[in-house]
């Protein structure tokens, strides 16, 4: 996938730009104008909005990350004083509207309302963008919910991470979920070793096996989805907690405490 020109998602207006090895920043766009969510990277989105037409309306930043804020001053400096969202507890070069989580964001040259998510975890300061685009509910969740995963754990609290997925897997299940990395298929051989009778998972891999094979993205998921196949949304189910007590080599005593286990059994495998 060429970073000039953006794959179309299967929700349509919403393309995937690719950025460094495998971040995806996404370019929402209606009647000549765009959104772009997580923008690391200037270059790709100056010439997706070149080749397509657009002009850009705001910028959305979910975290600190370099890979995920550091093309907001060079399209700044194209574009204008266009506004830039993103999280207010967090120091990021650009930002002229802080949030916290809770806010409703009008972007009326798209038609777009969205609601902010605090989600803490991945940093201390995480957000999530949910709303309604051409009837289709949808997520933009940064390195908090990936393909068959989650975030590292950098800056928050293993209960601050379930509590974030607790509250994204809450939301509506044909949500699309667009996640900031292409780990889906790493992930998914993760998921395997935690439920290797998973019809669910296997039936995934060889979607996504597919869909890599053409040079596609596997995002966006959905988030029902998502509840079958990431375990990191799964740490209620017997099999995934049996896993996560085999790994630790003693008994858990609840939800968050699987998810730690898990979570820290991702991180070396």
């Amino acid at each position: 996938m060429e970073t000039s020109v953006p794959a179309c998602s299967p929700v349509r207006g919403i393309a995937a730009i690719l950025a460094f090895k495998d971040n995806y920043i996404w370019l929402l766009h209606r009647q000549g104008q765009a959104v772009v969510v997580d923008p690391g990277e200037a270059g790709p989105v100056k010439n997706a909005l070149a080749t397509m037409g657009l002009r850009l309306e705001a910028i959305l930043i979910t975290h600190h990350h370099a890979d995920h804020c550091g093309g907001i001053p060079e399209l700044l400096a194209e574009a204008g004083q266009v506004p830039v969202f993103g999280p207010a507890a967090e120091s990021i070069t650009g930002i002229s509207v802080p949030l916290s989580g809770g806010e409703n964001l009008q972007f009326p040259g798209i038609g777009l309302a969205l609601q902010v998510l605090p989600v803490p975890g991945h940093t201390r300061g995480h957000l999530a963008y949910q709303g309604n685009w051409e009837d289709q509910p949808v997520l933009f969740c940064g390195d908090t919910l990936f393909g068959a995963g989650c975030g590292r754990l950098f800056e928050g609290t293993p209960a601050q991470m379930a509590a974030s997925l607790g509250r994204l897997a809450a939301l509506p299940a044909e949500t699309a979920v667009f996640c900031a990395h292409e780990y889906t298929a790493t992930n998914l051989g993760f998921a395997a070793a935690v439920e290797p009778d998973n019809p669910d998972i296997a039936r995934r891999i060889r979607q996504v096996d597919s869909l890599r094979t053409q040079g596609l993205p596997t995002l966006p998921s959905t988030l029902a989805e998502e509840l079958r196949s990431n375990p990191f949304l799964r740490c209620g189910v017997p099999a995934v907690r049996a896993r996560a007590e085999a790994q630790a080599g003693h008994a858990l005593a609840d939800e968050v405490a699987v998810f730690a286990a898990l979570r820290e059994w991702r991180n070396g495998y």
